[in-house]
């Protein structure tokens, strides 16, 4: 238990709790934004009532995790000050503007018109009522860019240099723009869509099996496996990208997520680790199970690489991500849920096109219904899972190749850290317990389908003006 007396490692500890906490909410509100915006869409151009119903019901779990977000969210912010105070003032000039952007601008936009989108169904026009929602998913979705940007920064920083220990920005737009951003956020959104559709379609998928509002969860389960047709093949390509960047810009990253120990020379075709036990000390695999030739496809998409791979032992030991198997697996984690995930909408689609998905065959697709509903969990599992592979695999660097971990954590004694992290620890349990209570509330309680429309309901006291307008003659006809 050493690890109780590290400052620095419980440090660490304590914002991979929180933030690995935090990201299970900004996840679903991020996706879920984007799906009311085409439910509330659908309403106002057809005018069929159910695309209403849908608005209403879902933009309730949008608001809990909304709530729930803000309150996870918030001591982040004050960790950088607290547990990263020399990280905080070597990088804050560029670090800290950027977390600023993000709740100024993406913050403050979807608190700001998420009042309307929630009570503002009967006091606003129709077409006001959704800008209100669309601006609250373009502030929901800007918080991505923004954090992502912040990140990325740090996997590759650029637009300045360190001076003395202290980084002074030359370009805001390069550093903003840096090499990681662009792949980073377009890999981030689609993975907070993809979750979201996810557990739209499997929270859907329970209605239909329990026979409750059937046919109303038939139209959510299916506006989700259009949009996932587009999502879910997107979401791996980008995915690729995203790991020829790492294989350029981080090799001691990629060598620890393919526990890749020893160097492979340009031009050869190597074989990729599907399962493996890295042994750190050791310095190599104890056991592995290996696909002749995959490793060159999924970094060069060619038969053999044109780059050298370099391995863990080219760096000496402190220059060098530790918990080999962690980043290992995690990354594998991540990669066969979103294979499971495209094949599951691949599946559900052929069934779609089969005519099983009717109204009248959809509730006896029990085995495809119940794997819906095992999905939702996997989406937050393969998000918290690149994370890990994301921000483990960087170490020991907090800034790459700048700003090693063990300096740009505060000195603070080991115990009042280890303090903070147990409250933390129970706020977050007792707010994770709430957060399940509610969420199974409101799907318990299904959609309310009696809530007035909007434009197509006509009060009592409407009617009797219009009654007081009618011309007399009708009344003098009768007494004729």
């Amino acid at each position: 238990m050493e690890f109780l007396s590290d400052t620095v490692v419980l440090s660490r500890l304590q914002f991979a709790l929180t933030a690995i906490f935090h990201m299970l909410f900004p996840v679903l509100t991020t996706g879920m934004a984007i799906y009311l915006i085409v439910v509330e869409g659908l309403w106002l151009k057809t005018r069929n009532k159910n695309y209403y119903y849908h608005a209403r019901f879902w933009s309730k779990l949008y608001v809990l995790n909304f709530g729930i977000g803000v309150a996870s969210g918030l001591p982040m912010e004050f960790e950088f000050g607290t547990n990263w105070t020399p990280f905080s003032q070597a990088v804050g000039d560029f670090f800290g503007s950027v977390l600023g952007f993000e709740a100024s601008m993406a913050f403050a936009l979807e608190a700001g018109f998420l009042g309307i989108m929630l009570f503002g169904w009967e006091r606003v026009p129709p077409i006001m009522h959704y800008l209100a929602t669309i601006m609250v998913a373009i502030g929901a979705n800007l918080s991505i860019f923004w954090i992502l940007s912040a990140n990325s920064w740090l996997q590759t920083p650029a637009g300045g240099e360190f001076i003395n220990g202290h980084f002074v920005v030359s370009d805001y737009f390069q550093a903003i723009f840096n090499p990681f951003m662009l792949n980073s956020v377009l890999h981030m959104f689609f993975a907070t869509l993809e979750t979201s559709l996810f557990v739209i379609g499997g929270i859907s998928a329970w209605y239909i099996l329990n026979q409750r509002q059937s046919e109303f969860f038939a139209l959510s389960f299916k506006i989700v496996l259009a949009i996932a047709i587009a999502v879910t093949p997107l979401q791996l390509y980008i995915g690729h990208l995203s790991g020829e960047q790492v294989y350029h810009y981080q090799p001691t990253k990629l060598a620890a997520m393919e526990a890749q120990w020893e160097t492979i020379p340009a031009g050869e075709s190597p074989s990729w680790s599907a399962i493996a036990f890295p042994n750190d000390k050791a310095e190599k695999n104890d056991w592995e199970i290996s696909i002749p030739g995959l490793l060159s496809y999924i970094l060069e998409i060619k038969p053999q690489l044109s780059e050298s791979v370099l391995g863990l032992k080219e760096y000496a030991p402190e220059d060098r991500p530790h918990q080999i198997g962690l980043v290992y697996y995690a990354f594998r984690i991540m990669i066969a849920i979103g294979f499971f995930l495209a094949g599951l909408m691949g599946i559900t689609v052929l069934q779609w096109l089969r005519g099983k998905l009717s109204l009248e065959n959809i509730a006896q697709q029990r085995w495809l219904l119940r794997t819906w509903l095992f999905s939702i969990p996997l989406g937050y599992i393969a998000v918290e899972s690149g994370w890990i592979v994301r921000c483990v695999g960087r170490q020991p660097w907090t800034v790459y190749g700048e700003i090693r971990t063990v300096d740009a954590a505060s000195q603070l004694p080991a115990s009042d850290v280890l303090a903070s992290l147990t409250t933390f620890a129970v706020v977050y349990s007792i707010l994770f317990f709430f957060a399940l209570y509610f969420a199974i509330r409101i799907i318990r309680a299904g959609a309310n389908l009696d809530l007035p429309v909007p434009g197509e309901n006509i009060s009592p006291e409407l009617d009797t003006n219009k009654a007081q307008h009618i011309p007399n003659s009708r009344p003098a006809e009768a007494k004729q």
